[in-house]
């Protein structure tokens, strides 16, 4: 196969940000805005679907694996909408039988006691027999299961997985290598190895950079996850200064995505993982290149979320270095309210479908890839322009 990487280098303006030390500039979804051109459409010509696979899914909308957004009933219910949610293999479904008590523990510890207690109850060992269960259990209401883990577990969990039944399964960290090294050999992990081995599409994540996400992409993957330490409960910016903001991010994997297609006629798709709260954030990612989008926190306020109200990163019980927190998002209406209205609240929190296809519209956009097309320009002042009552009454978008 051809060494893309070595073939076409990305080049990039930078600017010395002292010494011999340089930098580049780059945008975050606050820091731009989508621009209409002389196109308009019927909202009803607007097409949001999202294939991934031999999967067909209404809308290029994904839930995280985080415990308290997916539990193997949110699935099937995202998976009626017509949506996907993922179930973390190495979550609470798969330590306890009865995770209610736990969850329960979580959502009333106090924010002194809280990483004390995630630690604690992730110390569970992980039952395989509560991994085919809980794959088995969604399966069985005719829902699409897709399941997480970490790379130095993928090798252990992804068989038992496939074997129970699962339909995609994802291999997600703060950051994925495409060989991951351990001194204990039983934990070492090709990628490449792996992804021939699952026969099932492998959603590979996170990156962040141009090089990378072609490294996944010649590894196999069918979607990378873009998007390191933006979520709404993680830390990891502040705990390892590590991270890019999602609108750069998203624009150089998706530029990846489309010179790998131009080189082998193998299309990957690129989903952005993180730092959406609201439809317009959303609409951005995919403008930047996006095909579809991973969020957690917007999904964890809906009736059926496990976290009863609460958000927690996955990360968050790490027993040496915690990187992600509990945040209080409370609970606002159901799946299908926020994911495909009708919106309650005026803040663009609810009808997420319902604001992309209104945007596509307004943008003379008909599918995924020609929203895809539409124009950005850098805007600092978007968010704040003109909102002074809104900011001074915490109304719409000065909440």
């Amino acid at each position: 196969m051809v060494d893309l990487v070595n073939e076409q280098k990305v080049s990039y303006e930078a600017i010395t940000i002292g010494g011999r030390k340089k930098a580049r500039k780059t945008f975050g979804f606050d820091e731009i805005s989508l621009v209409p051109g002389k196109v308009t459409l019927d909202i009803d010509l607007c097409d949001t679907s999202f294939i991934l696979g031999k999967h067909k899914f209404a809308f290029p909308i994904i839930a995280s694996s985080m415990d308290s957004v997916i539990s193997p009933k949110s699935a099937v219910e995202l998976s009626n909408l017509g949506g996907l949610g993922v179930l973390n293999l190495q979550g609470l479904y798969t330590r306890y039988e009865n995770q209610s008590e736990v969850l329960e523990k979580i959502t009333s510890v106090d924010n002194d006691g809280f990483v004390t207690l995630m630690q604690e109850v992730y110390k569970e060992p992980i039952k395989e027999n509560l991994i085919i269960k809980q794959i088995q259990e969604i399966k069985s209401k005719n829902a699409i299961c897709a399941v997480s883990s970490t790379p130095n577990v993928a090798n252990v969990y992804g068989p038992i997985a496939k074997e129970a039944g699962a339909d995609i399964f994802v291999v997600q960290s703060t950051v994925v290598s495409i060989e991951h090294k351990s001194q204990d050999k039983s934990t070492c992990f090709n990628l490449k190895d792996f992804i021939q081995k699952m026969k099932i599409p492998v959603i590979v994540g996170n990156c962040v950079t141009y090089e990378v996400a072609i490294d996944h992409m010649k590894a196999g993957a069918s979607a990378v996850l873009v998007g390191i330490g933006p979520g709404a409960a993680c830390t990891s910016r502040g705990v390892l200064g590590i991270g890019v903001p999602m609108a750069t991010s998203i624009a150089d994997c998706a530029q990846a995505r489309d010179d790998y297609f131009s080189k082998t006629g193998r299309y990957v798709h690129v989903i952005a993982d993180g730092g959406m709260s609201v439809g317009g954030d959303i609409c951005k990612a995919i403008a930047c290149g996006a095909d579809a989008v991973m969020i957690g926190s917007p999904l964890a306020k809906a009736k059926e979320a496990p976290g009863n109200g609460y958000h927690w990163g996955m990360a968050t019980p790490s027993p040496v270095l915690p990187r992600g927190t509990r945040i209080k998002v409370g609970t606002f209406g159901t799946l299908k309210d926020i994911l495909l209205g009708p919106a309650k609240y005026d803040d663009g929190s609810q009808n997420l479908v319902g604001a992309l296809k209104t945007s596509m519209s307004t943008l003379g956009a008909q599918n995924i890839k020609e929203m895809q097309q539409v124009e950005i320009v850098i805007a600092p002042s978007i968010l704040t322009e003109g909102k002074v009552f809104q900011k001074a009454q915490k109304l719409g978008m000065g909440k």
